[in-house]
Protein backbone atom coordinates (compact mmCIF):
# COMPACT_ATOMS: atom_id res chain seq x y z
CA UNK A 1 0.00 0.00 0.00
CA UNK A 2 1.13 3.29 -0.75
CA UNK A 3 1.90 5.70 1.69
CA UNK A 4 2.03 9.79 2.34
CA UNK A 5 4.14 11.61 4.80
CA UNK A 6 2.40 14.55 6.31
CA UNK A 7 4.77 16.67 8.34
CA UNK A 8 4.61 20.03 9.79
CA UNK A 9 7.24 22.49 11.75
CA UNK A 10 5.22 22.59 14.76
CA UNK A 11 2.63 21.03 16.27
CA UNK A 12 0.92 24.47 16.38
CA UNK A 13 0.30 23.48 12.43
CA UNK A 14 -1.43 19.98 13.19
CA UNK A 15 -5.00 21.85 12.84
CA UNK A 16 -4.65 23.04 9.27
CA UNK A 17 -2.40 19.45 8.16
CA UNK A 18 -5.44 17.95 9.93
CA UNK A 19 -7.55 18.11 6.56
CA UNK A 20 -4.92 16.62 4.64
CA UNK A 21 -5.05 13.76 6.85
CA UNK A 22 -8.24 13.39 6.78
CA UNK A 23 -9.08 13.11 3.06
CA UNK A 24 -5.96 10.67 2.76
CA UNK A 25 -7.69 8.58 4.90
CA UNK A 26 -10.91 9.20 3.19
CA UNK A 27 -8.66 8.03 0.13
CA UNK A 28 -7.97 4.53 2.48
CA UNK A 29 -4.01 5.64 1.90
CA UNK A 30 -2.22 4.97 4.80
CA UNK A 31 -0.47 8.51 6.67
CA UNK A 32 2.66 8.85 8.36
CA UNK A 33 2.46 11.69 10.68
CA UNK A 34 5.54 13.56 12.04
CA UNK A 35 6.91 17.25 13.56
CA UNK A 36 10.08 17.79 11.78
CA UNK A 37 11.02 21.25 11.73
CA UNK A 38 13.52 22.88 9.57
CA UNK A 39 15.33 24.72 12.31
CA UNK A 40 14.90 23.45 15.18
CA UNK A 41 15.92 19.66 14.24
CA UNK A 42 17.61 19.95 11.45
CA UNK A 43 19.14 16.08 12.01
CA UNK A 44 15.60 14.60 12.22
CA UNK A 45 15.10 16.55 8.98
CA UNK A 46 17.89 15.07 6.71
CA UNK A 47 16.96 11.92 7.85
CA UNK A 48 13.61 11.87 7.24
CA UNK A 49 14.02 13.52 3.84
CA UNK A 50 16.35 10.65 2.75
CA UNK A 51 14.62 7.35 3.78
CA UNK A 52 11.58 8.79 3.57
CA UNK A 53 11.23 6.69 0.01
CA UNK A 54 12.38 3.69 1.84
CA UNK A 55 9.63 2.95 4.17
CA UNK A 56 6.93 3.11 1.24
CA UNK A 57 6.41 6.89 1.20
CA UNK A 58 5.42 7.72 -2.33
CA UNK A 59 4.52 11.39 -1.55
CA UNK A 60 5.33 14.03 0.94
CA UNK A 61 3.39 16.52 2.22
CA UNK A 62 5.01 19.48 4.41
CA UNK A 63 3.37 22.03 5.99
CA UNK A 64 5.04 25.25 7.39
CA UNK A 65 4.32 28.63 8.34
CA UNK A 66 6.85 32.00 9.08
CA UNK A 67 9.90 31.32 7.20
CA UNK A 68 8.46 27.88 6.11
CA UNK A 69 11.47 26.11 4.84
CA UNK A 70 10.68 22.75 5.74
CA UNK A 71 9.04 22.06 2.26
CA UNK A 72 12.23 23.38 0.31
CA UNK A 73 14.72 21.20 2.60
CA UNK A 74 12.69 18.03 2.55
CA UNK A 75 12.22 18.62 -1.54
CA UNK A 76 16.68 19.24 -1.61
CA UNK A 77 17.18 16.32 -0.19
CA UNK A 78 14.24 13.75 -0.87
CA UNK A 79 13.73 12.03 -4.43
CA UNK A 80 9.53 12.29 -3.83
CA UNK A 81 7.69 14.81 -5.12
CA UNK A 82 6.93 17.20 -2.40
CA UNK A 83 3.68 19.03 -1.58
CA UNK A 84 4.12 22.20 -0.07
CA UNK A 85 1.61 23.99 2.12
CA UNK A 86 1.90 27.35 3.28
CA UNK A 87 0.68 27.70 7.24
CA UNK A 88 -0.39 30.86 8.60
CA UNK A 89 0.87 31.15 11.92
CA UNK A 90 1.07 34.03 14.70
CA UNK A 91 4.44 35.00 13.51
CA UNK A 92 3.81 34.91 9.81
CA UNK A 93 2.99 38.08 7.94
CA UNK A 94 0.05 37.38 6.77
CA UNK A 95 0.73 34.42 5.19
CA UNK A 96 2.75 35.84 2.46
CA UNK A 97 6.50 34.95 4.27
CA UNK A 98 5.45 31.48 4.30
CA UNK A 99 3.60 31.19 0.85
CA UNK A 100 6.79 33.03 -0.97
CA UNK A 101 9.07 30.72 1.06
CA UNK A 102 7.62 27.36 -0.25
CA UNK A 103 6.30 28.55 -3.92
CA UNK A 104 9.76 30.48 -5.33
CA UNK A 105 12.21 27.84 -5.27
CA UNK A 106 15.13 27.31 -7.29
CA UNK A 107 15.65 25.48 -10.62
CA UNK A 108 15.99 21.94 -10.05
CA UNK A 109 14.05 22.00 -6.48
CA UNK A 110 10.33 21.60 -7.29
CA UNK A 111 7.49 22.24 -4.69
CA UNK A 112 4.46 21.79 -5.65
CA UNK A 113 2.66 24.59 -3.49
CA UNK A 114 -0.78 24.65 -2.77
CA UNK A 115 -2.77 28.00 -0.86
CA UNK A 116 -2.38 29.31 2.48
CA UNK A 117 -4.08 26.63 4.92
CA UNK A 118 -4.65 24.38 1.53
CA UNK A 119 -3.98 21.48 3.16
CA UNK A 120 -6.72 19.47 1.94
CA UNK A 121 -6.38 20.38 -1.81
CA UNK A 122 -2.43 18.94 -0.91
CA UNK A 123 -3.80 15.88 0.54
CA UNK A 124 -5.93 15.41 -2.77
CA UNK A 125 -3.21 16.11 -4.95
CA UNK A 126 -0.98 13.63 -3.08
CA UNK A 127 -3.84 11.10 -3.44
CA UNK A 128 -4.32 11.92 -7.52
CA UNK A 129 0.04 11.46 -7.55
CA UNK A 130 -0.44 7.99 -6.17
CA UNK A 131 -3.86 7.36 -8.11
CA UNK A 132 -1.94 7.94 -11.38
CA UNK A 133 -0.38 4.47 -10.66
CA UNK A 134 -2.97 2.81 -8.22
CA UNK A 135 -6.66 1.94 -9.65
CA UNK A 136 -8.30 1.64 -6.61
CA UNK A 137 -7.02 4.87 -5.42
CA UNK A 138 -7.93 6.07 -9.27
CA UNK A 139 -10.99 5.19 -8.83
CA UNK A 140 -11.85 6.71 -5.44
CA UNK A 141 -10.72 10.02 -6.71
CA UNK A 142 -13.24 9.96 -9.70
CA UNK A 143 -15.88 9.09 -7.03
CA UNK A 144 -15.03 12.26 -5.36
CA UNK A 145 -15.04 14.70 -7.80
CA UNK A 146 -18.05 13.04 -8.87
CA UNK A 147 -19.63 13.89 -5.61
CA UNK A 148 -18.49 17.24 -5.33
CA UNK A 149 -20.00 17.58 -9.12
CA UNK A 150 -23.39 16.22 -7.55
CA UNK A 151 -23.50 18.80 -4.72
CA UNK A 152 -22.70 21.60 -6.83
CA UNK A 153 -25.93 20.35 -9.04
CA UNK A 154 -28.13 19.97 -5.98
CA UNK A 155 -27.46 23.49 -4.30
CA UNK A 156 -28.19 24.95 -8.17
CA UNK A 157 -31.20 23.17 -7.84
CA UNK A 158 -32.23 24.45 -4.41
CA UNK A 159 -31.88 28.03 -5.26
CA UNK A 160 -34.35 27.94 -8.05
Amino acid sequence: MSKVGVIMGSDSDLPVMQEAIDILKSFDIEVEVDIVSAHRTPEKLFDYSKNAHTRGIKVIVAGAGGAAHLPGMVASLSPLPIIGVPVKSRNSIDGWDSILSILQMPGGVPVATVALNGAKNAGILAAQIIGSSDLVVLDKIIAYKEELKIKVETASKNIK
